[in-house]
């Protein structure tokens, strides 16, 4: 089996004092990537910092990122359309519409984010947002934080606003959302239409039990300091190059292969590089 390694390097909250190794500006996220993809990670989630290190729709920063990832490797593409507090639902599209990724993130839902902010998904937004997608030709990524966002999904499957097969994303451990435990993988995966694809991540300490879960029960697997600034319970990470090729050296000794950009594509129904 092939299994799709995504990294996700930066996220909208980390910052150099969570530690010192995450990357925040174009040229470092870019670069990030690159060593990334040689070690294994065919997707790449990316979020965007402004000057201040502060998450940022700005689609000219997802422009030169882009830009300098593609110069440099053919790895799959996914861009956030979440992670700045001053958003819009015009902004958290507008650089879909101008790049055209090959893939982004759909939150298929609201929660309480860190138990300190409200993280809003209107049913108008999604509805905008799964329509965007698909004049685009963008792969929607549908982030699943807890059970109520699955149902979201299939009713926007039901009504059109996604196609299947669709591919899920399972975020596991984020406070406000599910706990990162594998009874709550194991029933999430369980109310996915049959056809569809998964990754799984767990955030923390939740790491490493999601991964080995996922890879169990024959999903894929994210990865990355988005999710984790720590690389053990008692070390930071000393780069996302560290979490894909400890990942890509447990999915062989499973007994599977890590998936090439292509082969990502392939498994993901998505487009092909030109």
């Amino acid at each position: 089996m092939k299994t799709i390694i995504t990294v996700a390097t930066t996220g909208a909250w980390p910052t150099k004092k969570d530690n010192p190794n995450v990357p925040l500006t174009p040229k470092e996220i870019a670069n990030d990537v690159y060593e990334c993809y040689k070690a294994g990670a065919s997707v790449a989630h990316l979020h965007m910092r402004d000057d201040e290190g502060k998450g940022t729709m700005d689609k000219e920063k997802f422009r030169e990122t882009v830009e300098l990832i593609k110069k440099k490797c053919d790895i799959v593409i996914n861009l956030t359309t979440s992670g700045d507090l001053n958003a819009t639902d015009e902004t958290r599209q507008a650089h879909l519409k101008e790049l055209r990724p090959d893939m982004a993130s759909y939150d298929c839902g609201s929660m309480n984010w860190a138990h300190s902010t409200l993280f809003l998904n209107t049913p108008k937004f999604l509805e905008e947002l799964g329509t965007t997608m698909q004049e685009y030709n963008v792969k929607p990524e549908i982030e699943i934080f807890d059970a109520g966002m699955v149902y979201n999904s299939l009713y926007y499957l039901k009504k059109g606003i996604l196609k299947a097969p669709i591919h899920y994303q399972f975020v596991l451990g984020a406070a406000g959302g599910t706990t990162a435990t594998l009874e709550n993988l194991v029933y999430l995966k369980s109310l996915i239409p049959s056809g569809s694809t998964w990754s799984a991540l767990g955030v923390g300490k939740g790491h490493m039990p999601i991964l080995l879960g996922s890879l169990a029960m024959g999903g894929h697997v994210r990865v990355g300091i988005e999710d984790n600034v720590m690389y053990t319970k008692t070390e930071l990470a000393e780069s996302n190059k560290q979490f894909v090729e400890r990942t890509a050296r447990i999915i062989r000794e499973f007994g599977n292969e890590v998936a090439t950009p292509d082969e990502a594509r392939t498994i993901l129904g998505l487009k092909k590089e030109a």
